[in-house]
């Protein structure tokens, strides 16, 4: 695998793994649309670390609080802003444990890599960011977070298994449809995707381990550099944009996407 066709892969992981577009969707079209073979699971792994990293620097402060938290819910303790954040990223991190195990041992997971099944997720769950992003109000912040809020955000992040759907952006369409603004609805999605990627990283790497070499490691170690810088300039761009700018560009080219992949799938 190319150097050239590495940077394209991490850029795109990038890129998309915090905007509201689906970045499983664009990993998975790129072979599927420009011919290449698929990257395989193991660069799949590095390129979600790199994203990992990239959310963790950015959030080090919120970050930084849940670490603490946890050490204390680890001892039953549930007495400061900390523990309570851990508590509520536990909530909201099941339900997509559970439904991702689900879709492994099941075999579905595999049948829902299809262009049509990625088409109307985008389109479907595009609008429905749009609705929740111009009808929900703006009176809670993300210090305002509840156990019953984590409980939906964690269901609706489940849902974004469906290949198109993103994860971001599902997250987001919940917590503006519960009152959160725009920052604060981005600002808990990005803190929900942390344990998340991580669950995603021991479940997937663990398949890859075995198949693991020398040039392999080096592909994946530039990889993740790529998708961490990548990553770190769109969450820098994202969250400064959302003091003015409302989800609806991301709408539009989800719209537009979504149409295109289904006039291909559809299209003899």
């Amino acid at each position: 695998m190319s150097i050239f066709y590495l940077f394209v892969i991490a850029a795109i992981q990038g890129l998309t793994e915090f905007l509201p577009i689906s970045s499983s969707a664009h990993l998975i079209l790129l072979p599927a649309l420009s011919g290449n073979a698929d990257q395989g699971l193991a660069i799949d792994v590095a390129v979600h670390v790199g994203t990992l990293f990239a959310v963790i620097l950015y959030f080090r402060v919120q970050v930084a609080l849940a670490v603490a938290g946890t050490l204390r819910l680890a001892r039953g303790r549930v007495d400061t802003p900390g523990a309570f954040l851990a508590l509520c990223l536990l909530i909201a991190t099941i339900p997509v444990i559970l439904a991702g195990l689900a879709l492994k041992l099941s075999g579905l997971d595999e049948a829902l890599r299809s262009v049509a099944v990625i088409g109307w997720a985008m389109l479907i769950f595009g609008l429905v960011l749009y609705w929740a992003d111009k009808t929900g109000t703006t009176h809670r912040r993300d210090d305002q977070w509840t156990m019953k809020h984590a409980v939906w955000m964690g269901v609706a992040q489940a849902v974004a298994l469906i290949p198109g759907t993103s994860r971001s952006g599902i997250t987001i369409t919940a917590a503006r449809a519960l009152g959160y603004d725009r920052q604060s609805a981005a600002s808990l999605s990005m803190l929900m995707s942390i344990p998340t990627i991580i669950a995603s990283g021991v479940l997937l790497g663990a398949d890859v381990v075995g198949d693991a070499d020398w040039a392999l490691a080096r592909a994946g170690l530039i990889a993740a550099a790529f998708a961490f810088v990548a990553a770190f300039a769109a969450l820098a761009i994202m969250m400064r944009l959302l003091r003015s700018v409302s989800f609806t560009p991301y709408v539009i080219y989800r719209v537009i996407l979504g149409l295109i992949l289904l006039w291909i799938a559809y299209t003899p």
